[in-house]
């Protein structure tokens, strides 16, 4: 994602946002509140902006913060006198993390009591240059003219052809030739311009950009425990920030899962395997839930780049890295689309059983009867997030596709039932949360989080063959398209994608047998490992009854068949897996 760049200044809290507020004020001597229409109330009262002091577990930088600025007393002395004020751990309110993630970790941010943005700022500052900010906005409590917010206007449902070649442009103009990945000071794998330029491989130039970047992004892997950084600084691979956070681990794991069916390189599985490797062996709980990151500070608020270098026995006589133990529904989501689709390139089953154990658990454990949503974390939501449910719904899709279960597609019908009816913008897209009553700061949609619902909107509907979830794709499409018209430096890629995905239908494959055929297991088994992140693969046992999506007549044999269709066209019958892997190649080559 773009907006990833904003990332890497980051800070991090030990608490999550409901209990930051009363544990904290009795340890640093700040009388940290919760995000809550109480804080707004007091503010309004007393007459005080407030301040958003929002953190992330993981990361060096909060820890700084915290140490060297928050814990002065002529800080505290003033944020007690001058502001309400609010601390919040970013991964606990997935809300206010993307609202502001382009102020990256710690973003700083004053607000007016009727919660206007004032003055946002990223990143570490240090006591003195603090002070004077703190004064600076009691003096003045107007909104910087940089903090104003203007929605996007409602585009289309398809990208028109000026826009299109723009976003194409942007998505070349991003490109680092010399290193790979985009021309960012921060080094790090964006997943939807990689995943574009795999799509389109068959250009030379976006199979370079695709294998480059994946290349040089295996300097962010850490070779003794696996898993990932999430990103590099001064422009270079090699300078990693060592926080493990899982929408970073699933998000790569995905990537090089697609990119070892797309490619075949050894090496893009293998950084798979390593990543897998870190969440079981550092974020799995022993109930097979995920938790949501890993600190980058042995000691926090002290670099730990030597650590790093470290074999195991040398970092563990040291200590471990704290891990966050919150299991939240987003995480594991994530985590578990990533597992699924590793599975289907690899044929790893013990991915595939992690994934599955991981969304039972979340269903279990995080389901809201009331709204059909999912729960972020333990506690009931002030209002419900796009994030978890998203999530888990993706998840239940890449389920779905790997095993032919169709309690996985039932799983996310409901979800994007619940989506539609509940976080449905009213122009276009789809908020981020839902509304809080007595919340002055009104939800709204994410881009990332819109290309996101757009995408696996348009692929349910070609599952259940259903109107609503197509018209959904659109209405989040007409989101996507209004950022288009702005042609702002954005997360072009993703738009494109979710773009060429709405104009065409996805390559569909289908085995028509009993599952307990161990000849249909080889035919289903190649549909699994054909290349592609835009799939319909079904596994129809007539004895299940008719396919969710019936769009398609399949003749009937005494012995397992398997067809693919695609750009209109459908291959003839194939009863052996080496035939049927050479039809979807014919066709598919066909139909680029």
């Amino acid at each position: 994602m773009r907006n990833l760049s904003a990332i890497c200044l980051l800070l991090s809290c030990l608490f999550s946002a409901g209990a930051a507020a009363s544990a904290k004020s009795e340890k640093d001597g700040i009388a940290w509140q919760a995000w809550s229409p109480a804080a707004f109330e007091q503010a309004r009262a007393q007459h005080k902006p407030v301040f958003l002091y929002l953190e992330a577990v993981w990361c060096h930088w909060c820890h700084v913060m915290q140490r060297e600025t928050l814990s002065r007393p002529e800080v505290r002395e003033r944020l007690a006198r001058d502001y309400v004020v609010i601390r919040v751990d970013h991964d606990a309110d997935p809300g206010l993390a993307n609202r502001y993630r382009d102020y990256g970790w710690p973003a700083l941010v004053f607000l007016s009591p009727d919660g206007t943005d004032l003055v946002k700022r990223a990143g570490y500052i240090e006591p003195e240059p603090f002070s004077r900010l703190l004064d600076a906005v009691v003096r003045d409590p107007t909104p910087e003219r940089a903090g104003l917010v203007s929605e996007p206007p409602v585009g289309p449902s398809q990208l028109a052809a000026a826009d299109r070649a723009y976003l194409l442009g942007q998505h070349d103009r991003s490109y680092d030739v010399q290193r790979g990945g985009l021309r960012t000071s921060q080094k790090f794998i964006d997943r939807d311009s990689v995943e574009y330029a795999l799509v389109h491989a068959d250009d030379p130039k976006e199979r370079v950009k695709a294998s480059m970047t994946l290349t040089a992004a295996l300097a962010l892997m850490d070779p003794v425990w696996g898993g990932a950084s999430q990103y590099s600084t001064g422009g270079v691979w090699e300078n990693a920030h060592f926080e493990k956070i899982m929408r970073t681990q699933a998000a790569y794991l995905r990537i090089y899962a697609l990119a070892y069916a797309r490619l075949g390189r050894a090496a893009d599985l293998k950084a798979a395997q390593d990543i897998q490797r870190y969440l079981f062996g550092f974020l799995r709980s022993p109930e097979g839930a995920f938790y949501v990151s890993q600190d980058a500070d042995v000691v926090p608020g002290e670099h730990s780049l030597a650590y790093f270098k470290l074999d195991d026995k040398g970092r563990r006589k040291l200590g471990v890295p704290r891990v966050d133990r919150n299991r939240y529904a987003d995480a594991n989501g994530n985590a578990a689309e990533a597992l699924a689709t590793l599975y289907s390139a690899s044929g790893d089953v013990t991915a595939l059983d992690a994934a599955a154990k991981s969304v039972e658990w979340v269903i279990a454990h995080r389901s809201d009867a009331k709204t059909g949503l999912l729960r972020h974390g333990e506690k009931p939501d002030p209002a419900p997030h796009l994030s978890d449910s998203l999530a888990v719904a993706r998840a239940g899709l890449a389920l779905y596709e790997a095993t032919a279960e169709r309690r996985w597609l039932t799983l996310s019908q409901q979800l994007g039932t619940a989506i539609d009816a509940h976080l449905r913008a009213p122009a276009a897209g789809f908020l981020t949360e839902g509304k809080q009553p007595g919340l002055p700061v009104q939800p709204r949609p994410d881009l990332a989080e819109n290309i996101a619902a757009t995408r696996f909107f348009n692929r349910l509907a070609h599952y259940t063959g259903e109107a609503k979830f197509r018209d959904a794709a659109q209405h989040g499409m007409k989101y996507l398209a209004g950022h288009a018209s702005q042609q702002e430096d954005l997360e072009e890629a993703g738009i494109l994608l979710a773009d060429d995905e709405l104009a065409r239908d996805p390559t569909h494959l289908t085995i028509v047998c009993a599952k307990s055929d161990p000849l249909a297991r080889a035919l289903f088994d190649t549909a699994l490992r054909t290349p592609g992140s835009y799939r319909r693969i079904e596994w129809w046992d007539r004895a299940e009854g008719a396919l969710p999506n019936s769009d398609v007549e399949y003749p009937e044999f005494k012995k397992p068949a398997a067809y693919v269709c695609t750009a209109g066209r459908c291959s003839r019958p194939s009863y052996e897996a080496a035939d049927y892997a050479a039809q979807i190649a014919r066709l598919t080559a066909a139909a680029r």
